[in-house]
């Protein structure tokens, strides 16, 4: 039983609409056409899908963005942009790449909660780094001492995961959480009941570690695929270690080859997975195991407002993905101001929205899923 709620649970989507682009690059508003259709108007050689960290993203980004921006504001054309994101590699640089691309001024609040160090805000150049998600009040205020108008002519850009929910250093253990159900789920389901998972759960948190970056390319399908490939004892963890070690397995490339040159030698419950994983990974897909990401999403909408009304807010954060009281409070000031507040997010759509059957118990997208607030009003 889901507990009744007397305090108003929200949706990302209050803030956004549907003016959201997951990793599929398909909008879910309908107005504004996806990548597959769209990429020749984008400027793009080919319909293989970019990524955050791919230079064409700029350009794929700012076309949505553009359009999004005519639907909210059709008198008026862009000219600045705000990104509100948790990572400086990933959402740093995706925010200088769309404004290099357009030329419009803005900044990019890259915040975390790290209460074990005094609070700190720094600034290199237009990138604003906080270790408290308060400091976007501070931000707005700089932005706003800077010259910036922050009205109908300012795109906000908002990732999701760890900024927008689940804030990193404060909440984001159960996105992390949904993760490892995910995988978990994923293993019961291919190895039985009777799998070892305490293995399993000890193999990710091993290989969920900056130092194997390279070899899970910061990318969870790939991680869950080694996990249960290690897992199931098909090339275990040890034999991982010492290939990347002596540099022989240091991409997911190296090892997904590896498991075919043993596809023989798979048991049977493993067989068509790996099939499936690998079949997607050579046609390009940098979302090849879609199970996983499914029940990842079911395991996130399940800690969506779960906690009931009384719930401490060491529990909340521990247990249910909340909105995130900072960010939602700089949005809001945004957009009575006039500003247009859109989110992307590198995750995989499999991952944030229903299959058809899902959708028909009533399961939602996760920016329409209700959840907490939590965290410090900003007092703007």
């Amino acid at each position: 039983m889901f507990p009744v709620h007397h305090v108003p649970l929200h949706t990302l989507s209050e803030l956004t609409g549907d003016f959201v682009v997951y990793r599929n690059l398909q909008p879910f508003d309908p107005r504004v056409p996806g990548f597959q259709q769209a990429w020749r108007e984008m400027g793009l050689r080919g319909p293989q899908l970019v990524r955050k960290q791919d230079p064409a993203y700029a350009q794929v980004a700012v076309w949505f963005l553009e359009r999004f921006h005519a639907l909210h504001a059709p008198e008026t054309p862009p000219t600045e942009v705000l990104l509100i994101g948790d990572t400086l590699g990933n959402d740093g640089g995706a925010f200088r790449m769309v404004a290099s691309t357009t030329g419009w001024p803005g900044s990019a609040f890259i915040g975390t909660e790290d209460l074990a160090q005094p609070a700190a805000m720094t600034w290199d150049d237009d990138l604003c780094i906080a270790n408290r998600w308060e400091g976007l009040g501070d931000w707005l205020r700089a932005l706003l001492a800077r010259g910036l108008a922050l009205d109908r002519r300012t795109i906000v850009i908002v990732d999701i995961d760890k900024t927008a929910l689940g804030g990193r250093g404060r909440n984001d253990g159960p996105i992390d959480a949904t993760r490892l159900i995910g995988m978990t789920e994923t293993v019961r389901a291919a190895l039985g009941p009777n799998a070892d998972f305490e293995t399993f759960t000890a193999i990710y948190n091993e290989l969920n570690r900056p130092a194997y970056k390279d070899l899970t390319a910061d990318n969870q399908d790939y991680l869950a695929y080694i996990c249960i490939m290690a897992g199931a004892g098909v090339l275990p963890l040890p034999e991982i270690q010492t290939g990347h070690t002596q540099d022989k397995m240091n991409d997911f490339a190296s090892f997904i080859t590896a498991i075919e040159a043993r596809g023989v030698r798979l048991p049977s419950s493993l067989r068509d997975l790996h099939l499936t994983v690998y079949t997607a990974f050579q046609a390009g897909d940098p979302t090849p195991f879609k199970d996983f990401r499914r029940e990842e999403y079911r395991a996130a909408v399940k800690r969506m407002g779960n906690l009931p009304d009384d719930a401490s807010t060491a529990e909340r954060y521990q247990n249910e993905i909340c909105l995130t009281r900072e960010v939602w409070d700089a949005c809001i000031w945004l957009a009575q101001r006039g500003a247009l507040i859109t989110s992307f997010s590198d995750k995989p759509d499999e991952a944030c929205a229903p299959t058809p059957d899902l959708a028909a118990l009533g399961l939602l997208p996760v920016h329409h899923t209700p959840t907490h607030i939590a965290g410090n009003a900003l007092g703007l």
